[in-house]
């Protein structure tokens, strides 16, 4: 198997992709002390849920180094976008810095495996 950090960020990723279709509460509380803020953002984490499961399945599952680069590429643009677009949102400095401190680290973690992988291949 090629790219085996990328697929285990892969595998992982998918493990919050199915967290916040389950739980997907805990955006909007991490953004907001609103309860109807809160519901609103529900449907943003069980966006995430979905968009995440699909990335996931092509980075866990794809045969080509080029299919799985991408579906890393892709997953560390998501996050610090959502992290950019996210953080301006957060009612206070503790959300903002919870958000921020999230995306950019499993970008980060993303990024890092990726470049591990590619140097082994």
């Amino acid at each position: 198997m090629t790219y085996p950090l990328s697929r285990a960020m892969s595998s992982a990723t998918a493990v919050y992709g199915v967290y916040a279709l389950v739980r997907p509460r805990h955006l909007g509380r991490l953004l907001t002390s609103n309860g109807r803020e809160q519901e609103a953002y529900d449907v943003l984490a069980r966006t995430y849920g979905v968009r995440d499961l699909a990335i996931s399945a092509i980075g866990v599952l794809g045969r080509s180094p080029k299919t799985v680069g991408a579906a890393m590429l892709m997953r560390i643009v998501m996050d610090l976008g959502d992290g950019t677009l996210l953080s301006v949102k957060a009612e206070d400095k503790d959300g903002r810095m919870k958000v921020l401190g999230a995306t950019s680290t499993w970008a980060a973690l993303n990024a890092v495996a990726w470049t591990v992988d590619r140097r082994r291949a």
